[in-house]
């Protein structure tokens, strides 16, 4: 950073006290966007694992379909193999012969019902990922309206406020550029300490402005002298007086 002019601790403070209200400013800007930045950002998240899970299910489905095919190409190979075996039959020399072919009849009969039971289920289970599809493409439907609102909700609000957020923007960082370094990143650490982003706090009815514990006399007449920087000795937000600003 380059080499700033050396202020005095008064216009440090004063300084300090003015990126505090921009930040202030631009912290109510986020309020009023609230939660729809990151409500959108969860949506389409959703919506691509969504997409993803019906990319998934389609996929399974067709596994599914190939294998019902193949289930049923066995069911015809083993009614292939019963009719030559029947065929066979009829021209067997002894009965040791025709018991074979019996058995393998018998055991092609079980592939049979093997096939049928495993084709059933497979259909049963098409079934099943089929209703699962249907829910995740309704569900889908529903991400997207969502998304739409909350997106013409958010456009809306960043074409009302973009201009002014800007503006801060340009006026914390001009604010900032006065102030040296170091004091600009114990402002930092403080305001990012706290949920209300609140650095810099008057001291008003004698207590802190930040957690509203009181301050002792003869630390606020210092504070009001504005000869150096002194911070709350309980949350540690810098103090000023109510007239900084005046």
């Amino acid at each position: 950073m380059a080499a700033v002019k050396e202020l005095t601790v008064e216009q440090k403070l004063r300084a300090l006290f003015e990126l505090q209200k921009i930040d202030s400013k631009i912290d109510e800007i986020k309020v009023l966007k609230g939660e729809l930045p990151m409500e959108v950002a969860d949506l389409e998240d959703e919506l691509t694992g969504l997409q993803t899970r019906i990319s998934n299910i389609e996929e399974e489905i067709k596994a599914l379909e190939a294998s019902i095919a193949e289930y049923k190409n066995a069911r015809k190979d083993s009614e292939s193999l019963i009719a030559k075996y029947n065929k066979q039959q009829d021209n067997v020399k002894n009965n040791r012969e025709f018991d074979a072919l019996t058995k393998e009849i018998e055991l092609q009969n079980l592939e049979i019902q093997l096939s049928d039971k495993k084709i059933k289920d497979t259909q049963e289970e098409i079934v099943n990922k089929e209703a699962y599809l249907e829910e995740s493409k309704a569900a889908i439907d529903v991400k997207v309206k969502d998304l739409e609102t909350k997106k013409v909700e958010l456009e809306k609000i960043i074409e009302e406020t973009d201009k002014e957020e800007k503006d801060l923007q340009q006026k914390f960082e001009k604010a900032s550029s006065s102030i040296e370094e170091r004091l600009i990143t114990a402002y930092t650490k403080i305001k990012h300490a706290y949920i209300n982003g609140l650095a810099v706090v008057k001291v008003e009815r004698d207590a802190c402005g930040g957690c509203f514990n009181k301050v002792p006399p003869q630390r606020q007449a210092e504070i009001k002298q504005r000869k150096k920087i002194i911070v709350c000795e309980h949350c540690g937000r810098i103090l000023v007086d109510t007239d900084i600003d005046g």
